[in-house]
């Protein structure tokens, strides 16, 4: 099962400078939508281990969130080996979630048939 990390302005940096793909929510305990989506962050979590998955309450954090241009919660940001490829606003469900995460992070079957193909 896939855990989710708690990130702090003290364990961000850190966070980004880990090889792979890290899925962030931003929330905050008041926000309807956060706690709704919640479950299916943890579920996108549990579907797909091989990514990290962590959450920052802006409320605790409002300089991360600043700092990141969060303008509305829940925003999910998708961070590839240290560098920001996606955001996205508003809820969305586990399933379509790990969609849109394969697609923005290959899997190593993926870039080898990628690469096979290159040579050929």
């Amino acid at each position: 099962m896939g855990t989710i990390q708690t990130l702090t302005e003290d364990t961000f940096a850190n966070a980004l400078e880990q090889p792979g793909v890290l899925v962030v929510d931003f929330w905050a305990p008041w926000c309807g939508p956060c706690r709704a989506m919640a479950p299916q962050f943890e579920r996108a979590a549990q579907l797909r281990p091989q990514y990290r998955f962590a959450k920052v309450n802006v409320d605790e954090q409002p300089a991360l969130a600043g700092e990141l241009q969060i303008r509305s919660i829940p925003t999910l940001v998708v961070v590839r080996d240290g560098h920001v490829v996606g955001a996205s606003p508003g809820a969305i469900g586990a399933e379509q979630l790990v969609a849109v995460l394969d697609q923005l992070a290959p899997t190593p079957e993926s870039e080898t048939a990628f690469a096979e193909g290159a040579a050929r």
